[in-house]
């Protein structure tokens, strides 16, 4: 499971406590010396990365944690960054864009146009696992991926759940093209 990011602006001392306590600490820390060195070097691993810094001018957009309450102890700190990190999850998770529909992750509700529609947990998996990975998909694929199975499972749990899939979005939003179902198998392109 990959660790969610912190960057650290502008806090040298700050950076080489946590650099110190890294091993047990639930994140990853990156260091910038300013805000225009950050923006600079920010890619997509940073745009959702919770921000620790006393400037915050320019990155009002961004999730910014602003600490000049100190002095409060480390855990204290570790605890108000876990606790970002948490809502900046929670954040992200509520909005996935995906073929011009939006999936919440948090709700589990599928929209589009103001119209809602209800998805299990192993709908939002197979949405989620089609949308990572562009290709095509066969049923042996997604058994292993989204389900776990042996490849020497015979079983029609794969295409029965996309069937109930597509059929619940194409009675909802009557589009019968977000799901593409081909001879070698399934892709949302």
């Amino acid at each position: 499971m990959n660790k969610p990011n912190v960057v650290i602006i502008n806090y040298d001392l700050l950076y080489e406590i946590l650099e110190e306590i890294k091993e047990d600490l639930s994140f990853n820390i990156i260091k910038y010396e300013s805000e225009k060195d950050f923006i600079k070097h920010e890619n997509n691993d940073l745009i959702n990365a919770l921000v620790i810094t006393n400037l915050n001018k320019s990155l009002k957009k961004r999730n910014v944690l602003n600490v000049d309450n100190f002095p409060i102890t480390l855990n204290k700190l570790v605890q108000l960054i876990n606790i970002g990190l948490i809502k900046l999850k929670f954040n992200y998770q509520s909005k996935v864009n995906i073929k011009g529909y939006e999936l919440n992750l948090n709700s589990k509700f599928f929209s589009k146009n103001k119209i809602n529609l209800r998805l299990t947990e192993k709908e939002i998996e197979i949405i989620l696992y089609l949308d990572a990975n562009k290709n095509m998909h066969n049923v042996l694929d997604l058994q292993k991926n989204v389900w776990g199975y042996s490849s020497e499972l015979e079983t029609h749990t794969v295409e029965t759940h996309i069937y109930r899939l597509r059929k619940k979005i194409k009675d909802k939003f009557n589009d019968n093209e977000f799901i593409i179902s081909h001879n070698e198998g399934y892709s949302l392109e």
